[in-house]
């Protein structure tokens, strides 16, 4: 994790990136994210529009907090100035989604469809075309939010392995089984 966390950030038009003691904290065009180094050994440093992460000492912990930090702070940066996205599709026979706002209906061969409601911060768009997966598009400028609402999203019908069908992120690649008919041969 060292060779991470010791490259160097470079914020671009648009951001400022504010450092209050042990808080970082960035603003752009999409929105505001702060970070906390809760580890001592770790600090931040901006010279010229380059943020630095410095650790104190080589202590094994130490050097992996390093790493973790550069890349949360650099995860902030990309997300206030360009944000990121996520793509889903729902592969299998009578398989719909749509959103009234930030209202997710879902329906993935349960009885019942499942309404799931995404954070504000997250964007949600839906695309249905005859013929096709529908797709499930996320935005958001907070990249661990959006994971964890794919994620979500994603376990209300994982990919099985068989038949392939279920919530999967487009690009994504499912190993297929064979199934019965293999054993039999």
């Amino acid at each position: 994790m060292s060779r991470i966390g010791k490259a160097t950030i470079t914020i671009p038009e648009g951001v400022d990136v504010q450092i209050n003691g042990n808080v970082v904290t960035a603003k752009g065009k999409l929105g505001e994210l702060t970070q906390t180094i809760t580890e001592p050994a770790i600090s931040a440093s901006i010279e010229e529009g380059v943020l630095t992460v410095n650790r104190d000492n080589e202590e094994k912990y130490t050097r992996a907090q390093h790493g973790l930090y550069r890349a949360l702070i650099n995860n902030m940066v990309i997300g206030v100035a360009e944000g990121f996205k996520k793509e889903m599709e729902l592969v299998g026979v009578g398989y719909r989604a749509s959103n009234q706002g930030q209202i997710l209906d879902i329906s993935v061969g349960y009885s019942h469809n499942i309404m799931f409601e995404v954070p504000q911060e997250v964007k949600v768009e839906t695309k249905s075309e005859k013929g096709k997966n529908p797709i499930i598009t996320l935005t958001s400028h907070d990249k661990q939010l959006l994971g964890a609402v794919a994620a979500k999203v994603r376990s209300f019908r994982k990919p099985e392995p068989y038949k392939g069908k279920g919530i999967r992120f487009v690009g994504e690649h499912i190993r297929r089984k064979a199934g019965k008919s293999a054993a039999k041969k």
